[in-house]
């Protein structure tokens, strides 16, 4: 079963957390996205987690998916559901793994035919969530995959998938990756970033543009007009705590905005990459932990 994170881990560290975390529970995050609708901004829930290692572990976070995604359509909610497939056994069996995704994925379908995205993960499990996500996308038009512009691989891997009709957010990446699979640079990041967008508006429907970048939020402006995009054919995304001002600035602008709001017990793993990313987010915590 998933734990909480020990007590150890403190108060303290929990209140910095909470910059970044929804909350503990589902009630609470649902409280958030209805406020984020309330000002035109759409959401995507993740339930935090990763790396279950039992099955039936793997099974109960599906299950605890399918409760979050009957919730969200109750609630009459803007918002679908982002997951990470470690989270349903992808390090038991690639089998297991299909089978949770496929229940979940059953469940959003009879829902509204809610939209799930599949987080990426480290690089070690690039390819097989391609793979899960390639042989489901043929029977589930309502699933859609993360790609990191910091792998090298990237610009690939997204060819196959636009080949396949496949839905794509396309974020920098925040996982700690070597020099023969990723780009060690910023510029070389933002290069490859910017390309990706390029294809992504040539050939991609409803592309998710994820960067809290401003330069590359502006340049991704100046591709959209230069290739006649209108504002809702493609959304911004951004992570909650980071950046709300421009969310709602540029959703009263009318482009499309959706937030990746993440909530649960196991936050540990995300808030410390959330850290490793942004030099702003470490001086945020520091400010907080000596102001008090």
């Amino acid at each position: 079963m998933r734990e909480k994170q020990p007590v150890s881990a403190n108060k303290v560290l929990t209140r910095m957390a909470r910059r970044f975390v929804a909350g503990e529970t589902a009630e609470e995050a649902l409280k958030v996205v209805a406020s984020l609708n309330e000002r035109g901004v759409l959401a995507s829930l993740d339930l935090l987690g990763e790396n279950v290692s039992s099955a039936d572990d793997a099974k109960r976070c599906a299950a605890e998916y399918c409760s979050l995604i009957a919730a969200i359509a109750s609630a009459g909610l803007q918002a679908n559901v982002s997951l990470k497939l470690t989270m349903l056994g992808l390090d038991s069996s690639e089998e297991l793994c299909r089978d949770n995704l496929t229940a979940i994925l059953d469940i959003a379908r009879s829902k509204g035919n809610m939209f799930v995205r599949i987080d990426m993960e480290g690089s070690a499990y690039t390819q097989k969530t391609l793979d899960v996500f390639l042989a489901l996308r043929r029977e589930y038009d309502n699933l859609g995959i993360v790609l990191q512009a910091m792998l090298k691989r990237t610009q690939e891997d997204l060819r196959r998938i636009l080949d396949a009709g496949g839905r794509v957010r396309l974020c920098k990446g925040a996982y700690k990756e070597p020099p023969a699979l990723a780009f060690q640079k910023m510029y070389e990041i933002q290069a490859n970033f910017l390309e990706c967008v390029n294809l992504l508006f040539e050939r991609c429907e409803l592309p998710a543009i994820a960067t809290h970048d401003q330069r590359l939020i502006d340049e991704t402006l100046k591709l959209a007009a230069r290739r006649d995009r209108a504002k809702d054919s493609f959304e911004f995304q951004m992570l909650y705590g980071l950046r709300r001002d421009t969310w709602y600035s540029l959703s009263a602008e009318g482009y499309r905005f959706r937030v990746y709001v993440p909530f649960g017990t196991h936050w540990l793993p995300y808030f410390t990459r959330r850290l490793r990313e942004r030099k702003e987010n470490v001086l945020f915590v520091l400010s907080n932990l000596f102001s008090r």
